[in-house]
């Protein structure tokens, strides 16, 4: 057996990392991650060493809708750079794409981020003079900006490009004829990261040593930058700042070391690249966009002296798009607001003033695209369809309602909570009867498990990656559309504006799709906040459910859905408070919950109870969780690069994505996991930066997962890491029980009231908006 590289000691992370440096009124809130596994420190200036070492990626962010953190902002750094890094890592994968059907799941999600890439480069190449402000923009946006400017101008009043009917997108492609027959999954292979040349490599080594930046950032710079790298750095040094992990003081000081005098705080270089790293920070946390006041106030924080122009430059440079959402008061308005308008006038209804917002454009290709391609669904679906003796069969008037609504719309939107999930399984059961191709996708292994349960045929059920990857489902036309008449989504909180926008652009014209999902839990991993948008543009028909959750977990979790944390009847100790003094406390007892109490009082073994914690670091986080267990569960020497034969573990794949699974063994290949069943051989060279021990989570890891046991450990220290979507999320991942170990005394209740979920700020829900009006709302 080959060894594998030790696990290096990470720093205290936490699940819910804030960043300092962003905007105030843009939120402070993060993507509820899915995390990649922590690791060391970032650096704390171009002269740190090989603490700023890519391969020890730290946490991807993991802040929760509420905007809450446990951290500190190093924390923050360490969880964004792990994160941007796996990004990084993903880019970096082999050109020579295997066949369709032999690509893993992670291959394939990067084959579609790789193709958006591309896209959003042929866009850039096809501009002849520098990205003039919105000109990168199409369709339903370009007419929201040329009508501000219309208004700015005078040539036309602020309701003009908006009195008329936005077109129906032209039909893209028929639906495909037949279904190909479903293919096995091959074993699922980690890509490995694309070498880079030893030129380039010691090319960006002496750039750095010259600049005072640690060699161990060279793979790293030359994977973000090129093969060009050193030439670029040597430039510009600011493009520092586009290798993950390196924070604007570390690029600052690079700079001052290579260009001596002829740098300072206003250089051009610099005010593009903080703008450009700002927007990618943003991002991180799950905004697609960012109010470009907000950055310009973060840009004269970092001693920009004239932000304006620095905004101005940035966008003329290419860095960043700009958006204006709303519409100026006209001459009349503003008359009325003084009190001099006439009695039309004073019938006005008052507009919001335009927000200016800043985005890059890949967000904005995506959101665009996922928009069109929405529109275009609801536009090419048959709507006469008879499935009114499939609705009549259905096992409950939330599933009929749902069957009923589905008929007549393209695009669906369907709420719920976990006993929900009964009706978009009736649905496919339904639409399957009636001869059409109809899936489901969940986000995770776990979540097919149960979704094949509910239909009563495994075929039914796919994860959203091997769906697109090919790996499962029914595979695709000779167009590269997937050959399905209807697919529901579960988990829909969980699509990302980038995944949900390869996801539409794949379905056919005249193809249905349902979303469905939990609006209370924690979003996407990715930016945006797609079903939420959605729910909120009311660009759709759609079905709550008025299925409860039963038994005293549902009772918990559904108040904790409207605010309120109340004591619940558990007569067969189903929900269990096991309050604690310390972090030390907290541990002790967690470890006796899961070893012992659990598995006596409710014959559920060790290994499925999941402990979820609020954060990475600390004395109760989940590296400390993780350690105590294993020590208890599974002890030895860690062989295999820190872990052991049946250890527990979290493999990370790609960023937002957490698959748990068990380690089997290692070899020269790598590390060998066993995920739900599917076979995983991770890379050596992988293992450090992308695999976790797995006994202790956090929420957003553990989001679209249920196990029969749930311990949520919350330490003292956790209070300000928690939010009602945190709670509600955590609490709801026990099928029969939950153990609550508390030591956050009033913190708990008080998140359930008065930390709700913060607004992402996304573009998604005004494109939305300006599609023509649905068929009214199903939901009763």
């Amino acid at each position: 057996m080959t060894a594998l590289p030790g696990e290096t000691p990470g720093t205290v992370g936490t699940d819910t990392p804030q960043d300092t440096v962003s905007p105030p009124e843009a939120g402070a809130e993060g993507p509820e991650h899915a995390e990649a596994p922590d690791a060391s420190d970032a650096p704390d200036g171009p002269d740190a060493s090989a603490a700023s070492d890519p391969s020890d990626a730290s946490d991807a962010p993991a802040a929760s809708e509420g905007g809450e953190s446990s951290g500190t902002p190093a924390d923050a750094d360490d969880d964004a750079k792990g994160e941007a890094e796996a990004e990084a890592d993903a880019d970096a994968a082999p050109a020579e794409a295997a066949p369709a059907a032999e690509l893993s799941e992670a291959q394939a999600e990067l084959a579609a981020q790789r193709e958006l890439r591309e896209r959003i480069e042929k866009r850039k190449a096809e501009k002849a003079a520098p990205i003039a402000a919105g000109t990168g923009l199409s369709g339903t946006a370009a007419d929201l900006l040329a009508a501000v400017r219309a208004v700015e101008s005078g040539e036309k009043a602020g309701t003009a490009f908006f009195d008329r009917p936005a077109a129906a997108p032209a039909s893209r492609r028929p639906a495909p004829a037949a279904a190909q027959p479903p293919r096995t999954p091959a074993p699922e292979a980690v890509p490995t990261e694309r070498t880079a040349t030893p030129e380039a490599l010691d090319a960006v080594r002496a750039v750095l040593t010259e600049g005072g930046a640690p060699e161990a950032l060279a793979r790293p710079a030359v994977g973000a930058l090129g093969e060009q790298a050193a030439e670029l750095l040597r430039t510009d040094p600011w493009q520092l700042l586009s290798v993950p992990g390196v924070r604007p003081e570390q690029a600052d000081g690079f700079a001052r070391a290579l260009l001596g005098a002829d740098c300072g705080p206003d250089d051009g270089r610099r005010t593009a690249a903080l703008v450009g790293w700002l927007l990618e920070r943003a991002a991180l946390q799950g905004h697609t966009a960012l109010d470009a006041e907000a950055v310009r106030r973060a840009l004269a924080e970092r001693a920009v002296g004239d932000p304006e122009a620095a905004v101005r430059d940035a966008v003329e440079e290419g860095v960043a798009l700009v958006f204006q959402e709303g519409e100026e008061p006209s001459a009349d308005d503003a008359g009325a607001a003084d009190g001099e308008a006439d009695e039309a006038g004073d019938a006005d209804v008052a507009r919001e003033p335009v927000q200016v917002l800043l985005g890059l454009d890949r967000y904005a290709l995506a959101e665009e695209s996922l928009a069109d391609g929405l529109a275009r669904l609801v536009n090419t679906c048959e709507k006469a369809a008879d499935w009114a003796e499939a609705a009549a069969s259905a096992p409950g008037p939330s599933a009929a309602e749902l069957i009923r609504t589905t008929a007549a719309a393209g695009l669906v939107a369907h709420s719920g909570g976990e006993a929900a999930r009964a009706e978009p399984a009736a649905l496919i059961a339904a639409a399957r009867g009636l001869g059409l191709r109809a899936l489901g996708a969940t986000h995770s292994e776990d979540g097919r498990r149960r979704l094949a349960a509910a239909t009563g045929d495994p075929d039914t059920a796919v994860t959203l990656s091997g769906l697109l990857s090919g790996a499962q489902g029914p595979g695709r036309d000779e167009d590269g559309a997937l050959a399905l008449d209807l697919l529901v989504v579960l988990d829909a909180p969980q699509l990302d504006v980038e995944g949900a926008a390869v996801l539409v652009e794949a379905l056919a014209d005249g193809a249905r799709l349902v979303l469905s999902g939990d609006p209370g839990v924690l979003g996407s991993a990715g930016a945006g906040r797609v079903f939420a948008d959605v729910l909120a543009s009311h660009a759709c028909p759609q079905v709550v459910s008025r299925t409860p959750d039963p038994g005293p977990i549902g009772e918990l979790v559904s108040g904790i859905g409207i605010g309120e944390l109340n004591q619940v009847d558990a007569p067969g100790k189903e929900v269990v408070i096991v309050p604690v003094r310390d972090a030390g406390e907290a541990v002790h007892r967690t470890v006796q919950l899961v070893a012992d109490s659990v598995p006596r009082a409710f014959s559920i073994p060790a290994e499925e109870t999941q402990v979820i914690t609020v954060g990475h670091g600390g004395a109760a986080g989940t590296r400390a969780l993780n350690e105590a267990l294993k020590q208890r569960l599974n002890p030895g020497p860690g062989r295999f690069g820190g872990f052991d034969p049946g250890d527990r573990v979290v493999h990370v794949p790609a960023p937002g994505r957490a698959v748990p699974g068990v380690v089997l063994s290692a070899d020269a290949e790598g590390l060998r996991l066993d995920c739900g069943g599917v076979p995983v051989v991770v890379p050596q060279e992988r293992v450090e930066s992308s695999v976790r021990h797995g006994w202790a989570l956090s929420a957003h890891q553990a989001a679209g997962m249920r196990w029969p046991a749930a311990v949520v450990v919350l330490p003292g220290d956790a209070a300000q890491g928690l939010s009602r979507p945190w709670v509600y999320t955590a609490f709801g991942r026990g099928e029969r029980h939950l153990s609550v170990v508390h030591g956050v005394d009033q913190a708990l209740p008080h998140a359930v009231a008065q930390v709700p979920a913060q607004e992402r700020t996304t573009r998604l829900r005004p494109l939305l908006e300006a599609l023509p009006t649905p068929t009214p709302d199903a939901a009763s």
